[in-house]
């Protein structure tokens, strides 16, 4: 992973928009599942923080033809207290600014860590469209997001479920700012 930002801001609002209108095609074919089997799994991180699943959403098998593991981390601004659990009902409205990015399977999503912080961690087709999906997300975040918060890991190869169940698959954690991405042992 080198220098993060986002794209730019026509390009970014520009696949935010395609997605909009794609998650709705999607919707209406009731390609867009909830799973509900890894709700309350609690997922915890190299950097010694964790947080439970709140939420999946998948489309269709959310399986990968060329497999890679997202993950994108950021602090709500002004989010405190009983807010979150809000912030937690209210954010299957965002489901359509994801779910129609090409190369989308399917999202894990975790309630807000020790730290204030929540993730997202996905499964991805192809870790250039995981890239290019962060990337525009930023734009979305970065208006309600606390600034320097927004971060993301594409480790391509991978498949989401593979590394939360199997530790040793993307090696060691490193130490200081990787720390943050990689699972490790949880409950």
């Amino acid at each position: 992973m080198g220098e993060q930002g986002p794209l730019a801001p026509g390009e970014a609002w520009r696949g935010v928009a395609v997605c909009f209108l794609t998650t709705f095609a999607l919707l209406s074919r009731h390609r867009v599942r909830l799973p509900r089997e890894r709700l309350g799994t609690r997922l915890a991180f190299a950097d010694g923080s964790g947080a439970r699943v709140y939420r999946e959403t998948r489309l269709g098998s959310g399986l990968a033809k060329d497999p890679c593991m997202l993950v994108v981390t950021f602090r709500l601004r002004l989010v405190r207290g009983p807010a979150h659990a809000v912030f937690r009902r209210e954010s299957l409205l965002n489901t359509p600014l994801f779910v129609g990015f090409p190369g989308f399977a399917s999202k894990l999503w975790l309630a807000h860590d020790e730290r204030g912080r929540y993730r997202g961690v996905y499964e991805w087709d192809g870790p250039r469209r995981a890239e290019h999906y962060a990337r525009s997300l930023w734009r979305v975040l970065a208006l309600v997001s606390v600034p320097g918060s927004i971060r993301y890991a594409v480790v391509p190869g991978v498949r989401r479920d593979d590394v939360i169940a199997d530790l040793g698959l993307v090696g060691d954690p490193e130490p200081g700012s990787a720390a943050w991405w990689r699972t490790a042992a949880g409950t």
